[in-house]
Formats: C-alpha cells, sequence, structure tokens
C-alpha cells in the first residue's frame, strides 16, 4: 500500500514531545488529517536485586489523576544512547547503578498517534550510587519478589502498560534467575 505524508504543521513543542498534524495521502487518493505525538524515545527498566526483587516506583500521573505502580523509566535527551539513559534512569529513580544492563526488546507504545520508541533493559548487579532525581518527581520506591510482580501483572494488579511489556519481555529471565 502506497501511504505518503504531504505536509506537517508543529502546533505545539513541550519538554518531553511535541505535536504535529499531519496531512496523510491513503492509497485511495484521499487526504486525511492525523494528530501525531512526536517523541524523542524512552527506556524502561526491570531492576533485579541480588535477593530476586524487582524495584518499582510509586508515582502520581496526571493522565490517570492517581497514583500507579510501575518499573522506573525515563525519555532520552537528544541523541542520547538508550542504555545511557537506562544508566541515569535507574540511579535518579531508584538510587541504585546496575553492574549489567542488558537490553530485552523495544516497542512503539501508541503507534495509531505517538511516535514513541522504548526500548527495554534488564538491570542486575545492584549497587548503591544514586543521583539526584527530576525537581517534579515524587517517588515511593517498591521492592517485590519477582514471581509476584509477574503474578500481580497477570493478575491485572498493575496497570501501566510499558511496565506490563517490559515484565513480559523480562519473564524468561526472571523466571531462569529464581
Amino acid at each position: 500500500m502506497n501511504f505518503s505524508i504531504l505536509q506537517r504543521e508543529k502546533i505545539y513543542q513541550g519538554r518531553a514531545f511535541g505535536v504535529e498534524k499531519v496531512h496523510l495521502k491513503l492509497p485511495d487518493g484521499t487526504i486525511h488529517p492525523y494528530d501525531l505525538v512526536r517523541h524523542s524515545g524512552s527506556v524502561t527498566i526491570v531492576p533485579l536485586d541480588e535477593h530476586g526483587n524487582i524495584l518499582f516506583v510509586r508515582q502520581y500521573r496526571i493522565g490517570v489523576g492517581e497514583e500507579l505502580l510501575e518499573l522506573p523509566a525515563g525519555v532520552l535527551n537528544d541523541g542520547e544512547d538508550p542504555q545511557e539513559c537506562a544508566a541515569r534512569e535507574i540511579r535518579e529513580e531508584t538510587g541504585m547503578a546496575a553492574a549489567t544492563l542488558k537490553r530485552l526488546g523495544d516497542f512503539y507504545l501508541a503507534p495509531g498517534y505517538s511516535s514513541e520508541h522504548m526500548v527495554i533493559f534488564l538491570a542486575s548487579g545492584l549497587y548503591p550510587a544514586p543521583l539526584e532525581q527530576d525537581a517534579d518527581e515524587f517517588l515511593e520506591l517498591v521492592s517485590i519478589p519477582a514471581m509476584q510482580a509477574l503474578e500481580m501483572a497477570q493478575n491485572g494488579e498493575l496497570r501501566d502498560a510499558k511496565s506490563l511489556a517490559a515484565l513480559m519481555l523480562a519473564q524468561k529471565h526472571l523466571q531462569g534467575e529464581l
């Protein structure tokens, strides 16, 4: 099928993302406008400690108006390598650094309206090395045994999509460690 972008119009540019109006020519020749969230990309980390626990963070999320239990994650800076971002974010959000960051996979969060591409890492060999959190982050660190975290994901107790997807990608590694 043949799709072609005819025009892009920047509507808004914020700190973490921008919004564009994209005029797309469809295979049947019609032209349709789409709203597109332009995003620089992000990472999610599955931090596994030496006791087989996964470190989560509980934080308020404005999109749902409540606190969610999530895996540590963050937005890539311009031109930043995802592994470097993961190494920084785990330190900012959990106070721990990882001796090993293993890339587990990647995916698009919401390709129907966003370009956000997320890379998932398994972090192990954790040791204390805190970095200052972002000024708008108020996080509570929560340690959960890996098998319990997988059960929580399967039972609908975790409601953050990136955390669910990351746990799915990590599952074989987590079960192999336990």
